[in-house]
């Protein structure tokens, strides 16, 4: 077992510490979720389920809302930017914390690393400890990001997510890797919050194995995408309980182009149950992503301790 995998299954005791550990936020200006790389994805996740509670959310790459803001949104000026990095040190995204709040907008940092520069560039930060030995894959941070970022705008975490993110990793390696043999072209396809969390999985296994992924929105896939599939397709399908019963017909689809389709929350060649809903399924469900990464990096033999081009923290000179 190496590091990274030893690090994705003992991420529970963290999660545990942080439930309960920041409050909703009480705001009415229109949240801009900010991030790069894995956290633009979780940002995605984030403005929808922030708008699902009730709140005025959008997400923008860190980089894009610090030189074009206005591009996004007009009266950028007087927004709530919430700012999320592993590090805290990310180039653009302290950068765009630093122009939010030089402009006069109010900036919340998601970290989990107190002391970094993002922390020290905000107006209010929520943190957590992370595993001291998650190394350049992003695997427990994400998780803790997403369940602080889901604190802030009131979801209540329960601690029977902690065992439901578990028992549905283990299901899923419990299939690996004979599920996925053969398979060269991995699909993640979800809609709603649950639309950054693909990406999630994607930008996952794509760093973590070198294998080229996609993701999309389940019923934008035949829009195009579809020509792609065949008998070396894998799709990841996050079910939506509010459109399961379209998904699943495109998953009949699929399935009878070739692929081989692992279910979350809905059937497939493999179909994992999940117990909780839509508004805990976006954090419940990122464990199982990180471990599929990793067990196709196995399979290609790469060690996902050092991949390939990339370095814990992006810094830009």
């Amino acid at each position: 077992m190496n590091t990274t995998e030893k690090v994705i299954f003992e991420q529970y005791p963290y999660w545990e510490k942080a439930i309960g550990s920041n409050s909703a936020i009480d705001s009415t200006e229109l949240l801009v979720f900010v991030g790069c790389g894995t956290s633009f994805n979780l940002a995605l996740s984030l403005a929808a389920y922030s708008n699902m509670a009730g709140y005025k959310a959008i997400a923008v790459p860190g980089a894009e809302w610090q030189n074009r803001p206005s591009a996004f949104w007009p009266e950028w000026r007087k927004t709530h930017v919430v700012a999320l990095s592993r590090s805290g040190e990310t180039t653009e995204t302290v950068a765009a914390a630093k122009a939010s709040r030089a402009a006069g907008a109010f900036v919340t940092a998601i970290t989990v690393e107190p002391e970094s520069s993002l922390a020290k560039n905000c107006d209010r930060m929520i943190a957590a400890a992370t595993h001291p030995e998650e190394g350049i894959v992003m695997t427990v941070s994400a998780s803790l990001m997403v369940l602080l970022g889901l604190q802030m705008v009131g979801q209540e975490i329960p601690q029977s997510a902690v065992s439901s993110a578990r028992r549905l990793a283990g299901d899923l390696d419990a299939a690996l890797p004979q599920i996925i043999a053969g398979r060269s072209h991995f699909v993640f396809l979800g809609g709603g919050p649950l639309f950054g969390i693909a990406l999630e999985g994607a930008l996952k296994l794509m760093e973590m194995s070198q294998v080229m992924t996609q993701a999309f929105h389940p019923l934008e896939y035949r829009h195009g995408p579809i020509s792609l599939v065949d008998e070396k397709t894998a799709a990841v399908v996050l079910y939506t309980s509010d459109q399961k019963e379209a998904e699943m017909k495109l998953v009949d689809e699929l399935r009878e182009k070739g692929a081989v389709v692992i279910g979350i929350g809905g059937p497939g060649d493999l179909e994992l149950a999940t117990d909780v809903d839509l508004s805990l399924a976006g954090l419940v469900v990122l464990p199982a992503l990180q471990i599929l990464g990793e067990r196709v990096a196995q399979a290609h033999q790469i060690d996902t301790v050092s991949p390939r081009h990339l370095t814990k923290v992006v810094k830009l000179a």
